[in-house]
């Protein structure tokens, strides 16, 4: 059964984004993520949201969904920043990084872009992101001492 746009919940901040509603949905957007809870995260989208991550086309928050479980399956210990780039009316620019290890305990390191585009209820409608991994070695990993705000 699918939910519509009036019954979904309010995602404060709401568009149009001022710079501090800007920072406020970035770190919220971080702090989730850094919870690395698939079930949880999805609800910050649209039903019908429209995912680009890298060669990746997908919509919808059943593929979301997917999406991130399989992702944190394979991202072990996976710790993120993002940043604030840029924002206008109802869209939002970050830069991002993270790091994580796979199974065998090799290090990486994935940085990148997102264009995040949101409906005036504050739900992400089309988010486009573009990220590049390379693997480092765990003495050289910067996100280690950062500064995280998920609890842990």
């Amino acid at each position: 059964m699918s939910t519509s746009a009036s019954e979904e919940p309010i995602k404060y901040p709401i568009p149009p984004f001022t710079e501090e509603t800007a920072l406020q949905k970035t770190r919220a957007a971080q702090d989730a993520w850094n919870t690395r809870d698939h079930n949880k995260v999805p609800f910050s989208y649209t039903p019908d949201c429209e995912w680009h991550v890298s060669e990746k086309f997908f919509s919808g928050r059943e593929a979301i969904t997917a999406f991130l479980k399989a992702k944190w399956e394979e991202e072990l210990d996976y710790r993120l920043v993002k940043e604030l780039w840029s924002y206008s009316g109802n869209r939002i620019a970050v830069r991002f990084e993270y790091e994580y290890h796979d199974e065998a305990g090799k290090w990486f390191r994935a940085h990148g872009n997102e264009n995040w585009e949101f409906n005036d209820r504050g739900l992400m409608q089309i988010r486009d992101a573009c990220i590049n991994k390379v693997p480092i070695e765990q003495s050289v990993r910067r996100l280690k001492g950062w500064e995280v705000h998920d609890g842990k």
